[in-house]
């Protein structure tokens, strides 16, 4: 494993890694539950099955803190084939838990400009 990068996001983090395996190889790593559980326990996700999947490409897991509050969010991995032979895996991590989401309220005083009528 090697090269890692880590571009900025706004509500999660994003990790990408070169690995020298092949990508059916990283990819049974991250879609098999039995070998998944070596380093992503089921106790972490909260749901056991995928959210979504694209055989062979990407797959996203809900995941669960297991401390108060307990807040949702989001793991999508992507494997692609690399130009050493190998894979790159990219680990997105996106916190996106309902009770953080903010509604867009208008606030009881603006400060709009008022428009007043000509007599």
């Amino acid at each position: 494993m090697n090269d890692l990068k880590t571009p900025t996001r706004e509500n999660g983090i994003e990790l990408e890694y070169d690995l020298n395996e092949p990508p059916q190889k990283v990819w049974r790593a991250v879609s098999t539950p039995e070998l998944r559980e070596n380093w992503l326990p089921k106790e972490a996700l909260a749901n056991p099955d995928a959210i979504s999947v694209k055989p062979g490409e990407e797959v996203r897991y809900r995941l669960r803190d297991d401390e108060p509050p307990f807040l949702e969010s989001t793991v999508t991995f992507r494997i692609a084939p690399n130009a050493s032979g190998g894979t790159s895996l990219r680990i997105i991590h996106e916190l996106d838990d309902v009770r953080l989401r903010r509604t867009a309220k208008a606030a009881a005083n603006n400060n709009g400009v008022s428009v007043m009528r000509a007599a």
